[in-house]
């Protein structure tokens, strides 16, 4: 088993502990692959937002004037494809990116150092495991805050420019697009970060810290999904049987409404306008609507800043338990030391 402290027999040979710049010489590689990843998505969230947008709204406007008005229908299908591609991959790519900033951490920030010792090794160089912690969080924390940050807010533009003028644009609460075009991402990287501490500091192996990493994430990930939807009031919006759901955004619930008011399932039959034999189904059920409770658009900030709070929160707790965890590990390992040196 790889020690967590540094042996009390080891000297020290140095007397100045070295700042953060050994980190970086240390990951330069994993520095400069963040950096290329970070410009490479920058472009292409740049060009998807100006001429990939222009170019698809353009086609649109052809398709709806020739094809609507029993026109030839001639348009530009292969800019609305293409759009439709460079925003699947862009999108996917910053979604992608917390679990890749966990994998990282988990492996090689934490997890590898640990394992082959070279976190003994830098203990020795009057660098103390508080601070060694303190360093390899900060550091990498400033960078990936920078630039998840800058890509979600190249998104943001991006989705924005296409609103409205593209047919087939995402939602602004289509599960990947909600988080790409706010903070939540940049919660869930920081997460990812705090994880990979975790797990690196309680497993000490490369590949068990990888894997656990990214499950903390995925995890979170999912509990926010589920959880945002009830961290902001939203609203009900009532409509006829005849006319059934009439409400855009994020869905919270749906049912019938009766006459008393209550709300309870529905059986799905469906709006009596379409199938008129509902209209029994519902009188025995004592309807005479349909509800929705939903997020307008309004309410995108609200939800994310709230959400990103609750992330940040866990992210926070994560590093606590990290730092904890190394206090104890590296105190234990420190007397059990000092003992046999007796």
């Amino acid at each position: 088993m790889t020690d967590l402290a540094p042996s009390p027999t080891r000297s020290v040979t140095t007397t100045t502990a070295p700042g953060p710049g050994w980190l970086l010489r240390l990951h330069r590689p994993a520095l400069y692959i963040w950096l290329g990843a970070v410009a490479v998505l920058a472009v292409g969230l740049l060009w998807l937002g100006g001429p990939l947008t222009d170019a698809s709204a353009a086609a649109w406007r052809e398709y709806d004037k020739a094809c609507n008005d029993g026109g030839s229908c001639r348009y530009d299908q292969d800019s609305i494809v293409r759009y439709k591609d460079v925003y699947a991959y862009t999108t996917g790519a910053l979604t992608a990116l917390p679990f890749v900033v966990a994998a990282w951490a988990g492996a090689a920030l934490f997890g590898r150092e640990l394992e082959h010792g070279t976190a003994q090794l830098a203990w020795t160089q009057s660098l103390s495991p508080t601070r060694w912690l303190a360093t390899k969080l900060i550091v990498p924390a400033v960078l990936v805050t920078a630039g998840t940050a800058l890509l979600v807010a190249l998104h943001r533009v991006m989705w924005t420019a296409g609103d409205g003028r593209i047919d087939t644009a995402d939602s602004w609460y289509a599960d990947l697009t909600l988080h790409a075009n706010g903070p939540t991402t940049v919660a869930f990287a920081l997460t990812g970060l705090a994880g990979g501490a975790l797990a690196g500091l309680l497993l000490r192996r490369t590949l068990p810290a990888l894997a656990l990493a990214l499950g903390v994430v995925g995890a979170i990930r999912i509990l926010a999904d589920l959880a945002m939807p009830h961290l902001w009031p939203a609203v009900t919006q009532v409509s006829s049987l005849a006319d059934g759901y009439r409400s855009s955004g994020l869905g919270v619930d749906s049912g019938l409404v009766t006459s008393t008011g209550a709300h309870i399932a529905d059986p799905g039959c469906g709006p009596t306008a379409v199938l008129g034999g509902c209209a029994k189904v519902y009188s025995d059920l004592d309807a005479t609507g349909f509800y929705t409770t939903y997020h307008p658009e309004s309410h995108f900030w609200p939800l994310q800043l709230t959400t990103t709070a609750l992330v940040l929160a866990v992210a926070a707790a994560l590093v606590v338990a990290a730092f904890v965890l190394l206090r104890r590990s590296t105190a234990t390992r420190t007397r059990v030391g000092s003992e046999a040196a007796v």
